[in-house]
């Protein structure tokens, strides 16, 4: 009887010669990107990450930053204050321009605090791991822009002591806000994207707060994180929770992204003031939004990785997207620009084209060609380079660009209008001390809490980057982890 012959399943296939080409035909294998760098695990990124907050050792970037945003709310605080005794007439408001500086600050800081909620909520629905190393700190420069933007409105009302006039509720006066003012969208608007984007900037904060509990080495840190991290365990069912609440959230926050800044520009939109009354203004300000908020997100996320040797977070394959994100809207706020201009000459409107040519070349066109310059010319030209978006110098002074210029677009959207239909009306506008003074000491109250931020709370998500970790290339013990180019 012959013995039965068994034979390995898989035998062939092992001892088989396998390919070392890409078959002719199929498209080239996407260029993948590190996320992590250097090899990291669980414990090394909380080490790396909360550490900056445990060890209370800051380097000098921190203190020049702290200090001088310090300094510059003390300015906030002597203006306001003058501001409060003297009244608004300390500006240098007048009946052509009614709002200054306050509104174009507001719609400033409005704008910067749009990127937090883009790189957090849509970028979350839209599984974009690369968010991780970005969303936290984006999230906290929202809430701390919005307060700064929350500010003006109030100042500029003449007696801010009565801002809750502004909400609908019954009052011995008898007094009930006008809902077809701008103003009370604002406050409604503003208000739902404040109170969203707390709730979601804390809702993900929650496990690094635990995680910070548990690696404190001081009473008391272990106590304040503790009571702020609401009991969290780690749990298969706090987790589950968690992700349901946090998408739920971000599903939130989405329209908030489009909705915020589009009743923002209806303060202008729904006026019949000439280059004012428009249908471009809303997608025109959401685009100008995004654009200054990931400028100001690559602004500061440069020096401060920089300054706790975080580059193994945030790469330069972080700096390559955000640039192609910002060259993208750069296009279309100036698409915004030239299609102003173009509708304003071809509508055949003498009052349309007469203010287009007063905003170019009359008193302010210093102003506009300002915007136009540090805007479109100056970015938009660098940014077509992988290696001017890789280059640390280059693209925080493209950043830096990109802010002065959207301030500057404000400015000529609130203060060139000076000369409408009726030539009686005609004025200028020239800002005062204090003006200058509340402008600067908003940028203090931001800077202020941002640096209070990074002393305290996780910067990076470390939780989201530890998740990171188990997609791993090859073998070996190390994590490099990757995804594909854009």
């Amino acid at each position: 009887m012959q013995p039965c012959r068994t034979r390995r399943r898989g035998s062939d296939v092992a001892t088989a010669e396998l390919p070392t080409t890409r078959p002719a035909g199929l498209p080239p294998e996407p260029e993948m990107h590190p996320l992590i760098l250097n090899k990291h695990g669980l414990v090394s990124i909380g080490d790396a990450i909360g550490g900056v907050v445990l060890n209370g050792k800051h380097p000098r970037g921190w203190w020049i930053g702290f200090l001088s945003g310090l300094a510059m709310l003390q300015i906030l605080a002597v203006s306001v204050a003058w501001l409060f005794y003297m009244g608004v007439g300390v500006w240098g408001i007048n009946v052509p321009v009614a709002w200054g500086f306050a509104i174009v600050n507001f719609v400033w800081w409005i704008g910067i605090g749009h990127a937090g909620t883009l790189i957090s909520a849509v970028l979350l629905l839209m599984h974009q791991k690369w968010r991780t190393s970005i969303n936290r700190f984006s999230e906290a420069m929202t809430i701390f822009a919005v307060m700064c933007a929350g500010l003006f409105p109030l100042l500029h009302m003449g007696r801010p002591w009565f801002f809750y006039w502004l909400y609908p509720f019954p009052n011995v006066a008898g007094v009930w806000p006008q809902f077809r003012s701008p103003l009370t969208w604002d406050v409604f608007a503003v208000t739902t994207y404040f109170t969203v984007s707390l709730v979601f900037w804390y809702i993900g904060l929650i496990p690094d707060l635990a995680a910070l509990r548990d690696q404190a080495h001081k009473r008391w840190q272990r106590i304040v994180y503790g009571l702020l991290s609401l009991g969290w365990r780690g749990s298969a069912i706090h987790w589950r929770r968690y992700e349901k609440v946090y998408l739920i959230l971000g599903g939130i926050s989405t329209p908030l992204v489009l909705s915020v800044h589009t009743v923002v520009s209806f303060d202008f939109a729904v006026s019949i003031v000439p280059l004012w009354h428009a249908t471009i203004f809303p997608p025109f300000f959401v685009a100008g939004a995004i654009y200054s908020g990931f400028a100001m997100v690559v602004a500061i996320a440069l020096p401060v990785r920089r300054w706790y040797k975080l580059e193994d977070f945030f790469t330069d394959h972080h700096m390559d997207i955000m640039g192609k994100v910002m060259l993208a809207t750069g296009f279309l706020v100036t698409y915004g620009y030239f299609s102003e201009a173009w509708m304003a000459w071809y509508g055949h409107s003498l009052y349309e084209w007469g203010t287009t040519m007063e905003r170019m070349f009359g008193p302010y066109g210093w102003s506009y060609w300002c915007l136009i310059g540090f805007n479109c010319v100056f970015p938009l030209t660098l940014l077509w380079s992988k290696k001017i978006r890789t280059n640390y110098f280059w693209m925080e002074m493209i950043c830096i660009s990109v802010l002065i210029g959207m301030w500057f677009e404000r400015y000529v959207i609130v203060i060139t209008l000076t000369r409408e239909y009726i030539p009686s009306s005609w004025g200028r506008y020239a800002p005062t001390i204090w003006d200058y003074g509340t402008m600067v000491g908003s940028m203090g109250l931001f800077l202020t809490l941002f640096f209070l931020f990074i002393r305290y709370l996780p910067m990076i998500s470390i939780t989201e980057m530890r998740e990171l970790l188990p997609r791993k290339q090859g073998g070996g013990g190390g994590h490099s982890i990757m995804e594909n180019a854009p």
